[in-house]
């Protein structure tokens, strides 16, 4: 088969199932582009048990094992992360921006949690601690749509080292911002209680990506689940005239089937 394709790599958050980002398949293979979208290790399981013991490495390997594979189908790939996912997505640039992979999508990039326990947060000191004694954390699912509230879209709940393990990928992705300098577009929902507003900034202000290739859009209304929320259509569309954006850039064109 001749790599002359493109491919879209599409990462889902932490504790969530596929649903959480189904929504931009469709649109996306109608576009022949061949799409990727892995579970990473412990996630759309029965039950989130399956998540305890894992850490955010078994995480970054399921995403890159899904890399190489669609890398080796397509000349190009472009990533997409959702809230965890998009620090995985960073990872994933710092690594092989430059050669298979064109760009990233950056979807509520999971830097800044509302949680006080997050890292960068004021009581962030006190969650070893809490590990000690604290086997779980629950988890809630907000949307702005209030027809969308039922959903299952991620666990309802969460093992604590797992989260801790989330915080590790926190500061970890943080600590290589600098690395990375690639094209990218970061998209944030202004109504979201789960990632802080600056995380945001944090990217645009950490990478090294220049200022022409840095594409920001704000949603107005959508909470944290962007995909599934009021606003997923004008999402998805803005994935789409992204990456369209990128290829038509390229000397490449698409045909919509």
């Amino acid at each position: 088969m001749k790599k002359d394709a493109f491919g879209v790599l599409i990462i889902h958050g932490f504790t969530a199932t596929l649903d959480s980002v189904n929504s931009l398949i469709e649109p996306l293979e109608k576009l022949h582009f061949h799409v990727s979208v892995p579970v990473l290790k412990g996630h759309c399981e029965p039950s989130p048990e399956m998540l305890r013991g894992v850490t955010w490495r078994d995480w970054m390997k399921d995403a890159e094992a899904a890399f190489h594979e669609l890398a080796e189908k397509v000349d190009k790939v472009f990533a997409v992360g959702h809230s965890m996912g998009a620090l995985i997505a960073l990872n994933l640039a710092a690594k092989y921006q430059g050669d298979q992979l064109d760009s990233v999508v950056l979807a509520a990039p999971a830097f800044r949690l509302v949680s006080m326990l997050g890292p960068g947060r004021p009581l962030h000191f006190l969650a070893p601690m809490l590990q000690t004694f604290i086997k779980s954390w629950d988890l809630s699912v907000a949307f702005s749509d209030r027809d969308e509230k039922n959903r299952s879209v991620h666990y309802l709940w969460a093992p604590t080292d797992a989260i801790m393990s989330f915080f590790e990928l926190i500061s970890f992705t943080e600590s290589r911002l600098h690395d990375i300098r690639c094209p990218m577009l970061i998209m944030h929902n202004r109504n979201d209680r789960t990632v802080m507003l600056n995380s945001m900034e944090i990217v645009v202000s950490g990478v090294a990506t220049q200022p022409s290739d840095k594409d920001i859009v704000w949603l107005e209304h959508s909470e944290h689940q962007m995909f599934c929320d009021c606003e997923k259509e004008v999402a998805v569309k803005t994935i789409v005239d992204y990456i369209n954006s990128r290829i038509s850039r390229q000397g490449h064109s698409l045909q919509i089937s």
